[in-house]
């Protein structure tokens, strides 16, 4: 017998996130591995516990940069954009359907009144950075950016420098596209 599908779109489905989330998905080992919770303690002297409206909670803010730079995105708004309709994403961001995605310039905005000329990045990377090689995620003997090689040193110093510079390249990237985004306004 001939049978044509109509509207599985329409389909209700009663899931969790947590369900639709493949096992072996490469945010839930990050998720697994990397504890994220630090960022509250290192952000919490930059937003006010007395007064003015609900911010979006500081992990959601950087996790979605993480988001951006392991996922290749090349703008906030495109990563934002994903967030809409990637289950792993909200999974890993703990922003279920039910709640708007932030908006795109959120992140641009907080950077501009909350953590500009600070080192709340590199103290954030360094951190991530140091866990993942805790849990052999990555070795630390090399680091990779922007198809760039730099070897490691067994000199303490000279890598964290060289983290640092990396992580001011890319401050430097936010910065621009922020700029940029203003401008397009």
């Amino acid at each position: 017998m001939f049978y044509k599908e109509t509207h599985p779109n329409d389909e209700i489905i009663l899931n969790t996130l947590s369900e639709l989330v493949p096992k072996d998905h490469l945010l839930r080992k990050i998720d697994k591995s990397i504890d994220f919770n630090f960022i509250y303690e290192i952000t919490s002297p930059y937003y006010s516990h007395t007064n003015g409206r609900n911010s979006l909670d500081p992990v959601v803010l950087f996790k979605l940069v993480f988001l951006k730079d392991i996922y290749g995105i090349k703008s906030m708004r495109e990563t934002i954009k994903r967030v809409e309709t990637d289950v792993a994403f909200r999974w890993f961001l703990n922003l279920p359907f039910s709640k708007p995605t932030p908006h795109y310039s959120t992140f641009s905005q907080n950077y501009i009144r909350r953590f500009q000329g600070t080192s709340v990045f590199e103290d954030i990377f360094n951190t991530i950075v140091h866990q993942a090689i805790s849990h052999h995620l990555i070795s630390g003997t090399a680091l990779f950016t922007d198809s760039t090689h730099i070897k490691a040193n067994t000199n303490k110093n000279k890598f964290r420098n060289a983290v640092i510079e990396v992580v001011q390249e890319r401050k430097r990237d936010l910065e621009n596209e922020i700029n940029a985004e203003r401008e397009a306004i």
